[in-house]
């Protein structure tokens, strides 16, 4: 008798201990379908440098353009801070095609040999107010022709632009592609557009090429930094443009639109419906993403 006691004793026991489990533990929490909501990835474009072939930007935004994909924030260097800064002004992209294809070499720098480059870029001033719509940045009193000049200054070639006691040149010598830039300014997505330069079979035939043959090695070493900080990578097929071939601007145009067409799958993936807990949506500040 005494064992039958213990064992109902003991079984009395384990059911307590189960439905204070039960009790204590809380049911799962069944979020209602209100409170999700939609997460809008914010796309960055990086646009690359290329002398002449920076026209191509023109077709890739072409195709963005027509597919209606929402552009957060727009960053450039050499060449592409050109597109990028009349992209931004609010020029539309038949003008920028247009000013492009007609661009020559004499229209944005004149010959004037001295001791710190064979080329000045005065020229290039009035080629910006008549390409862009408004000459300031939003957050900064600075006139933006200067910073585009000075991104434009390719060393060995054009004089380095002076400035507040200091002097600039082109931005692809710090970064080929300005991704880290576009994360920088919020971006969530960065879709980084570079233009190859010639083949390497193509052998250079006078001192410009030279140059521009090292910058292409030491580019192409570093590259990995801007492709770390890119979620997709846009190479429209130019490279059969030498660096002032602006006579090929039409051709150079539609080498952007198909490689951004062949991106779109991608894209258009992002731009999903993605759910989220709407009460948990935290935007991260640029300091934060600088630091």
């Amino acid at each position: 008798m005494p064992e039958e006691g213990a064992m109902e004793t003991t079984g009395l026991m384990h059911r307590l201990r189960s439905a204070i489990r039960r009790w204590a533990v809380p049911p799962p929490q069944v979020i209602p379908e209100s409170v999700f909501a939609p997460v809008v990835p914010k796309i960055g474009l990086a646009l690359g440098g290329g002398f002449a072939r920076g026209v191509a930007h023109v077709g890739v935004l072409k195709v963005l353009q027509r597919e209606n994909i929402p552009i957060h924030c727009i960053a450039g260097v050499s060449a592409g801070s050109i597109v990028a800064s009349a992209y931004a002004s609010g020029t539309t992209l038949e003008d920028i095609a247009k000013v492009g294809c007609g661009m020559r070499f004499t229209d944005v720098a004149r010959w004037s040999i001295c001791r710190l480059g064979l080329v000045g870029s005065e020229r290039m001033a009035a080629f910006l107010k008549r390409l862009l719509k408004t000459f300031r940045f939003e957050d900064m009193r600075i006139h933006v022709v200067v910073p585009i000049r000075a991104s434009c200054s390719y060393p060995g070639l054009f004089q380095p632009i002076r400035y507040q006691g200091h002097l600039l040149v082109d931005g692809a010598m710090s970064m080929e592609v300005p991704a880290l830039l576009a994360r920088k300014m919020g971006a969530t997505h960065v879709i980084s557009v570079t233009l190859p330069m010639q083949a390497p079979a193509v052998v250079p035939s006078n001192m410009l090429q030279v140059v521009n043959r090292c910058f292409q090695i030491l580019q192409h070493r570093a590259e990995d930094t801007w492709r770390r900080h890119s979620d997709l990578i846009i190479s429209p097929d130019v490279t059969g443009v030498e660096w002032d071939g602006f006579k090929c601007g039409q051709d150079m145009i539609r080498a952007g639109e198909l490689a951004a067409e062949a991106a779109l799958p991608q894209i258009k993936k992002w731009l999903e419906p993605a759910k989220s807990p709407a009460l948990g949506l935290k935007s991260l500040p640029a300091q934060q993403l600088a630091s």
